[in-house]
């Protein structure tokens, strides 16, 4: 079956500025379907929180599924499953069906998909005993669940003691769970499915990616496992690698402050069979808000397997102190024993003249979250008869705050270097004059909602 899950999840969904947390790599792969026939039962929700969209996505994804499968098992779509191979189909709401049994014709499967009606509650137990009592327990064929729904269970006993007994089998389960208007148990879905759960596992955040799933699932069927696998993964700037654990299958290390390397031999080439890897990062930087883990992730093998891993995101919460820019750096200076006099070359630092710096901070009333800030500061120097002369101007990004509500963001140390020469008192010699400024600040919103009525006119 080639490769047939990748996954890429995180341990918290929110840190800190500076915070840590743990990346987990999946990988899943299983034998040829061609040398190794395989019994597959599509598990179908359709319970009421399908109706519309979600209903004609997965509708869409399974046909697309049982073309694979169909093409894969004698290299053409000749609307017959083949080498022995077999898909049967059960749908459940309130009690579940065996829509089909495990038959060979597409056409016979795709009207049984395209027939299912949402209504109802959803029944997880009643669709695992269902998908069970198809498999024939003399058979020699592979047996994989594909299990797909959209909400919590709200009828029928606790699903999770039918699917232990399914896999106590020696049945393989994929779970695709979709985002939808009933919700998703997601820790339930690790339950049932087969282990390492993060590679039996898909999570899909709405009904346009479902197809997408289904494709992927059954795509690389036909491929005899994967050999030669190498995955580099690259995450995004705003982290650093700090520490690598033993992946379960094959080796790693780190490539660079950004970059990781996992490499395996052989994964599923004479059964099914999943690979982890996890690896920790750190915060660094000025960003925050929703980030997204990912800066680049590349795969490759030797069975030329198309595989793709998901993005996942984490909040960034830096507070409601935001310092935009960062302290000048720290020079070393070393006094050996008890030299009266040390002489120092401060190298590319000209000080050409005394002075002072002007250090301000303002506090920004009533900032939306999500929303970043775009901040001006512009200084004047004034002298006796109240005139202004400038003296700097800056503009600064303050960066969104992940709050559920609006808040003040306190902006420190914006810094302003004033050389003594720029004194508007000249009528005093020397230095250490008292010396007078004023401030003008302007802010505005950078991120907002607006877009043209009349863009397309």
């Amino acid at each position: 079956m080639g490769v047939t899950n990748s996954n890429k999840v995180i341990n918290v969904t929110q840190i800190e500025c500076g915070g840590e947390l743990k990346i987990r790599l999946s990988l899943t792969a299983a034998p040829d379907i061609v040398t190794n026939p395989t019994d597959i039962v599509l598990i179908l929700d359709r319970s009421g929180s399908m109706e519309g969209d979600p209903l004609a996505a997965m509708k869409s994804g399974a046909d697309t599924f049982i073309d694979i499968i169909d093409e894969s098992t004698d290299g053409t779509q000749d609307g017959q499953i083949g080498s022995g191979s077999r898909i049967g189909i059960v749908s459940f709401a309130d009690t579940a069906t065996q829509d089909t049994q495990l038959i060979t014709s597409v056409a016979d499967l795709k009207d049984a998909v395209n027939s299912l009606e949402a209504g109802g509650f959803t029944n997880h137990a009643d669709a695992f005993t269902q998908a069970l009592d198809l498999f024939d327990p003399n058979s020699t064929n592979a047996k994989v669940m594909v299990m797909f729904t959209d909400g919590v269970t709200t009828a029928g006993p606790d699903p999770a003691t039918v699917a232990a007994a399914a896999k106590a089998q020696g049945i393989i389960i994929y779970v695709i769970g979709l985002l939808g208007n009933g919700g998703i148990d997601e820790d339930a879905l690790r339950e049932w499915a087969s282990d390492p759960d993060s590679a039996y596992v898909v999570i899909a955040p709405d009904a346009t990616e479902l197809e997408e799933i289904f494709e992927n699932l059954a795509r690389n069927i036909s491929n005899p496992g994967a050999t030669n696998v190498v995955i580099t993964d690259t995450v995004s700037p705003c982290f650093n690698v700090t520490a690598l654990s033993a992946p379960s299958k094959g080796t790693a290390s780190i490539v660079n402050n950004t970059t990781v390397n996992w490499q395996i031999d052989e994964l599923g080439t004479t059964e099914s069979e999943g690979a982890t890897f996890e690896f920790t990062v750190v915060h660094v930087g000025p960003c925050s808000g929703t980030v997204e883990v990912n800066e680049s992730i590349s795969y490759d093998d030797a069975e030329g397997n198309v595989v793709t891993f998901p993005s996942p995101e984490v909040l960034v919460d830096c507070g409601s102190v935001v310092c935009p820019e960062g302290c000048p750096a720290l020079v070393d200076i070393t006094v050996d024993g008890c030299t009266d006099t040390v002489e120092f070359d401060a190298g590319e630092l000209f000080l050409d003249s005394t002075g002072c710096i002007l250090q301000l901070d303002v506090t920004l009333r009533n900032v939306c979250p999500n929303k970043r800030v775009a901040l001006a500061v512009i200084l004047y120097e004034t002298d006796d008869g109240d005139n202004l002369y400038k003296r700097g101007f800056k503009t600064l990004t303050i960066p969104a705050h992940t709050g559920t509500s609006c808040q003040d963001i306190t902006v420190r140390c914006i810094r302003f270097v004033l050389p003594e020469d720029l004194d508007t008192d000249t009528t005093t010699v020397g230095t250490c004059n008292s010396r007078n400024f004023r401030a003008q600040f302007i802010a505005n919103y950078i991120d907002n909602d607006f877009e043209c009525c009349c863009a397309d006119l």
